[in-house]
């Protein structure tokens, strides 16, 4: 059995996938090919932004936006405890400092009342400048932005939507995505929408940010690539990634967001009052990046991991140890704000496999063996 199961979707899409890499063998345009640019027209029209830059892989996209926002030393970001490295660790990367937010228990996104207690905390002692906010779509969910908007709003912040995992989740009729003042996201295989190798976009409606972002992917060019504007780095989305992600995307449109949704029903269903499932608030969607159970205890937790794994079951913790406690982060020293909700899900929290082509007889038997170890 497979976490993500992305052998079986090549199976399935082997014809499509393999005519568009033999198109862009023969055409030989590797790097910035029409794919590429036919691949962002068709995202941004997808998530309902006017631009969609992409580029060399998530992390990439961050760290880009936060460069073309002027982010730098004596900034605060503001990001969740309860998420994966790279959304700090582009803050620190680029100077600023990241003050780690406690998230919801239900959803494991970022918790607003926490959120603007932080803001209020730095604005009274004054040792850094809150810029911007990094909320998380996590699991597939995207996060409480009518909320956090409405605070950034408030406070001046920026905010700029880690839509790594979302892509494809909506609030009402917006998609992920299409938060904040910028988002981004990350075509690591694994995720919703993955390609075979690295990569990433950002999507926005703001013309300024675009074209700056659209500089900074290609060493910070002008007018032509020796005509150098800015500092910029080198994170272009190859034309072979691009022209798999064309076929991927029509199968994810068409078929494989409704069947991932189907899983997590099937999931829901089976192990509701048994365990605690995952909590999609009133007119949210997820698209399912992972489907999170939460066990009473670490030791509960890591028994049935064990059970499962002895049964042939993979499953994952996503994420073992909060932002806060990492080593890279221990010089962070105005941190006061309370995490314990992220300190307890890193200890119960366990995502099973779920992906578009995991079928009935699959969920059933894994259900099975979390049912009969309760």
């Amino acid at each position: 059995m497979e976490f993500r199961d992305l052998k079986t979707q090549y199976q399935v899409l082997k014809p499509q996938i393999d005519k568009a890499i033999q198109t862009v063998l023969n055409e030989g345009q590797f790097i910035m090919g029409r794919q590429v640019q036919e691949l962002e027209q068709t995202l941004a029209d997808y998530v309902g932004v006017k631009h969609c830059i992409t580029c060399a892989n998530g992390t990439d996209a961050l760290y880009m936006v936060l460069m073309a926002w002027d982010i730098k030393a004596g900034d605060a970001v503001f990001v969740p405890d309860f998420t994966f490295f790279a959304t700090a660790e582009v803050v620190s990367l680029i100077g600023a400092t990241p003050l780690f937010i406690d998230v919801d228990p239900d959803t494991f996104n970022m918790d607003p009342v926490k959120l603007e207690g932080a803001i209020k905390e730095v604005l009274k002692e004054g040792r850094y400048k809150p810029r911007a906010i990094i909320p998380v779509d996590l699991f597939g969910l995207p996060a409480n932005y009518p909320e956090i908007e409405t605070i950034a709003e408030k406070y001046k912040l920026l905010i700029l939507e880690d839509g790594a995992q979302g892509f494809g989740g909506q609030i009402g009729n917006r998609r992920a995505c299409s938060f904040g003042h910028a988002a981004t996201t990350s075509f690591f295989p694994a995720k919703p929408l993955g390609c075979y190798g690295d990569g990433g976009a950002v999507f926005t409606d703001d013309d300024e940010l675009a074209n700056k972002i659209r500089s900074i992917r290609v060493h910070g060019k002008g007018s032509s690539r020796y005509d150098n504007v800015r500092i910029g780095l080198n994170s272009r989305l190859d034309t072979l990634q691009a022209a798999i992600l064309q076929v991927k995307f029509q199968a994810f449109v068409e078929y494989e967001l409704d069947n991932v949704n189907k899983v997590a029903r099937s999931y829901t269903e089976k192990l509701k009052n048994k365990v605690k499932t995952p909590v999609i608030p009133d007119g949210y969607y997820s698209s399912w990046a992972q489907y999170t159970i939460q066990l009473e205890n670490k030791e509960q937790r890591d028994a049935l991991q064990e059970k499962l794994r002895e049964q042939g079951i993979p499953t994952m913790i996503y994420y073992p140890k909060p932002m806060h406690r990492q080593q890279a982060f221990s010089n962070i020293i105005c941190q006061k704000s309370d995490c314990s909700t992220t300190e307890s899900l890193c200890e119960r929290v366990l995502s099973l496999p779920i992906h578009p082509y995991l079928d009935e007889d699959d969920v059933e038997r894994i259900c099975r063996v979390i049912l009969d170890n309760r």
